[in-house]
């Protein structure tokens, strides 16, 4: 290896090295802080001086957060479960079903997710409150729903292009019906695609706040981000620093273990369709 050659590789990995302490730094302080109580949470620390697990316990001990870890699991569960039929069905049909307008009504779902959701909260809020289940689950997993759908759908109808035709036809020959086709022989094959797809979804679902926050008017009905915007210190002018870190890991933890666990399936179901031949 050449002067040259190792002066890039070192440039290469100390920018990689620079990468990951920005992206990993902001949980590893949040951590940090979760862990320190009283003046401690105010003093500028890089490494930890106590391990002080009160902040955890705290907010273990409140009445209403997991209630609130438990809405949030259900929320994005049948968020996931909805999304993945409705995906699954649709890009069946517009990956094998041959009809007019079908590659424009594709680019139309696609479409619906460049709406800022800000943009469609006043309208999504008229059509709760007309089904009668503001300030219930099923508000946040109709509107999680439509803004999780498009993006599944796509990625679906992707991976379901590049199914070979041969296997659909002899389904058919068999006689097998489409919902056969569908749950019998394309499911086993989707399956980096349905992971990647459910668990960003679940992802989505997990974090999102301002719609959890509109359709939502009662602790016992709120999810896990808005729980934790609302916690209150002793005072009316108290931020408990320390209670909102110790949530804020308690709830993280989980989907970077998913995430660890998923990651070959999420890569091979994001990359599906990119290489043709």
């Amino acid at each position: 290896m050449t002067l040259t050659d190792a002066l890039k590789c070192t440039a290469f990995y100390l920018a990689v090295a620079g990468i990951v302490v920005v992206a990993v730094f902001p949980f590893y302080y949040a951590i940090l802080t979760s862990l320190e109580t009283g003046t401690a949470l105010f003093e500028v620390n890089y490494l930890p001086l106590s391990l002080d697990w009160s902040n955890y316990a705290a907010i273990l001990r409140n009445g209403t957060f997991p209630r609130n870890v438990m809405n949030s699991l259900f929320v994005a569960a049948t968020t996931v479960a909805f999304a993945l039929f409705l995906a699954v069905t649709a890009s069946y049909a517009l990956a094998r079903v041959r009809f007019r307008g079908r590659g424009l009504l594709l680019m139309t779902i696609l479409a619906v997710s460049m709406f800022p959701q800000i943009a469609v909260l006043a309208g999504l809020f008229e059509l709760i409150r007309f089904l009668n289940i503001y300030n219930t689950p099923w508000a946040m997993i109709l509107s999680y729903t439509i803004f999780t759908l498009p993006f599944t759908v796509w990625v679906l109808t992707t991976f379901m292009r590049d199914l070979p035709l041969e296997i659909e036809e002899a389904a058919i020959v068999d006689g097998a019906t489409p919902w056969v086709i569908i749950t019998r022989v394309f499911l086993p094959l989707l399956w980096p695609a349905l992971v990647t797809t459910g668990l960003l979804a679940f992802i989505g679902a997990w974090n999102e706040f301002l719609f959890a926050l509109t359709f939502t008017s009662s602790e016992t009905t709120r999810t896990v981000p808005v729980a934790i915007a609302l916690l209150s210190g002793a005072t009316q002018h108290e931020t408990p620093w320390g209670t909102i870190m110790a949530a804020s890991v308690l709830v993280t933890v989980p989907l970077i273990v998913l995430v660890l666990v998923f990651q070959r399936k999420i890569v091979a179901g994001l990359t599906a369709g990119g290489v043709k031949g």
